[in-house]
């Protein structure tokens, strides 16, 4: 009834114009004219999209895998309704239900809101906000696009965040909270207690026992306030796929656990992504895993070699006193000969290196494969790769080096496990 009235006020008032305009459309047929007209007219009455007016509220950030959600506010100063389709636009990355039905009366407001479910890290901008306003009848529409900017960064996911409570737990039992206490070589003194069977008898307080009426030991803890540099290689080598993700993702997720780890245990941790010059770099935050989320959050591997030198010389620049560097890179023999090798005495020299890299679990699986001939030649090139990085880990172990080579899943719990062996050995 509503759209017949209006088709019948409009009729009314265009059939003025028809009579004056029929003799020029005598080769038109009248329908068609009468139709015409009716779509300029629905265009003229419908609302302004120019005149909108939007502003953005709602999420800043959100981790991978997590929904979020951003409010857009659309005002009409006009006098016009104004009844439209509204697309938020955001990049394809950021998962967003962009489309919306909007119905604006005149000088009020409405909010739409925006769920997106980002499939990368990174900062997802917001794009343009298009409308198009149809007029009373749907003939035709108007559109237009505004800039409304707004920006979502999303954060790395922190998966390995499961193995964080037994890991403390560990901790615990080396700090000393726990029941059980342990002797390392270079800790700090603890306590007294008395002797009880299975205690390393060298902890014994000869001077103590004395003065007590039973044999005294000496507790220990581990060195609190040492120093943990975590390096990023964010070149050629961390770029390579592992599964559904790059090395550089598996690397963020094992140094997340074990900063966080390390800030627990009282020990400074620092972050440094490298490839040719510095993409990121955090010097002791007080808001440690916020400050790291934040920082490894934009950053994206580079199709570059690794500038070894550089590196060392930047860890060394930042780093004057003695610390646990983890170089976070690959095992690859050409890179390591031609990069890191020649340069490695400067940085054992001064501090403890720990080597941490990403293994495929898909050449464990060719190298295991005898099915047939394709098979057994992929298995032979998969045994050269393993071959070639167990032979570089024993030469980086005969420097000194603490090297963990695992899969994805394993490696954030092993270098975790690797850490809490050096601080229970008071290596650190």
């Amino acid at each position: 009834m509503a759209v017949t009235g209006r088709l019948g006020l409009l009729a009314l008032l265009a059939a003025p114009v028809v009579g004056f305009l029929l003799p020029s459309w005598a080769g038109i047929g009248l329908a068609a004219a009468v139709l015409l007209l009716l779509v300029v007219l629905d265009l003229l009455l419908a609302g302004s999209v120019r005149r909108l007016e939007f502003a953005r509220s709602g999420a800043t950030s959100v981790r991978l895998g997590e929904a979020c959600e951003v409010t857009l506010t659309a005002a009409n100063p006009g006098g016009r309704p104004v009844r439209a389709w509204l697309r938020d636009a955001w990049p394809p990355s950021a998962g967003a239900d962009d489309r919306h039905r909007l119905t604006l009366p005149p000088g009020e407001r409405r909010v739409v809101t925006t769920r997106l479910l980002p499939t990368r890290r990174g900062d997802r901008i917001a794009a343009r906000v298009t409308v198009r306003s149809t007029g009373p009848l749907g003939l035709a529409a108007r559109q237009g696009s505004h800039d409304v900017p707004w920006t979502v960064r999303v954060l790395p996911p922190f998966h390995s965040r499961k193995h964080l409570p037994s890991r403390l737990a560990r901790l615990q039992q080396l700090d000393g909270r726990n029941a059980v206490l342990i002797r390392g070589q270079g800790t700090e003194f603890d306590s007294l207690r008395e002797y009880v069977i299975g205690d390393d008898v060298r902890s014994i307080d000869w001077r103590a026992s004395a003065r007590a009426s039973d044999v005294m030991v000496r507790t220990w803890r581990p060195e609190r306030d040492r120093h943990v540099v975590l390096v990023l290689d964010t070149g050629r080598v961390s770029a390579g796929r592992v599964g559904d993700a790059p090395r550089l993702d598996a690397a963020m997720d094992a140094a997340l656990l074990l900063a966080v780890l390390a800030a627990r245990a009282g020990d400074r941790v620092d972050l440094l992504a490298y490839d040719r010059q510095v993409h990121a770099a955090v010097q002791g935050s007080t808001e440690l895993l916020p400050a790291l989320v934040n920082a490894m959050a934009p950053l994206e591997s580079s199709l570059v070699e690794t500038d070894a030198r550089g590196m060392v010389a930047e860890v060394l620049r930042r780093t004057r006193r003695r610390a646990l560097v983890v170089l976070l890179t690959g095992l690859d023999a050409a890179p390591l000969e031609e990069g890191l090798f020649p340069v490695l005495s400067k940085l054992t020299s001064r501090h403890q290196l720990m080597i941490a890299s990403v293994a495929d679990p898909r050449v464990a699986e060719m190298a295991a494969g005898r099915g047939d001939a394709e098979a057994v030649y992929d298995a032979a090139a998969a045994e050269r790769v393993l071959a070639e990085r167990r032979q570089v880990t024993a030469r980086l172990a005969r420097h000194g080096v603490e090297v963990v080579d695992a899969v994805p899943e394993e490696l954030p719990p092993r270098l975790a496990d690797r850490y809490l062996a050096l601080k229970a050995a008071g290596r650190l």
